[in-house]
């Protein structure tokens, strides 16, 4: 699983904190990372808060994508990785059970 960390004009994310975001979305996405190719982590600074956009690319499907606000940057990211976890934990197992419904 590939990670890439976008940031807008108002964020600098050094080398270290950017392995501890990615350890992060590695972490949040461990029981479903076989099935993601690539995972885009859009960071941005709005107001009081920073937000966390994530967007998964899995094999033979359309991308998945989640956000959330946080006072921290970690924070934000963790939220997001929860949500996109539960999101595609949940579309696999549609995919599962619509293959299952097809077999005799």
């Amino acid at each position: 699983m590939h990670i890439q960390i976008n940031t807008d004009h108002k964020l600098v994310v050094h080398t270290a904190f950017a392995d501890e975001l990615r350890l992060l979305v590695e972490n949040g996405l461990a029981h479903c990372s076989e099935h993601i190719t690539r995972v885009e982590v859009h960071l941005s600074e709005e107001h009081d808060s920073r937000r966390c956009l994530l967007e998964a690319r899995l094999e033979g499907r359309q991308p998945l994508a989640v956000s959330e606000s946080g006072q921290s940057l970690q924070q934000a990211v963790g939220g997001a990785a929860g949500k996109l976890s539960r999101l595609i934990s949940h579309t696999l197992g549609r995919a599962t059970r619509a293959t299952d419904a097809d077999l005799p």
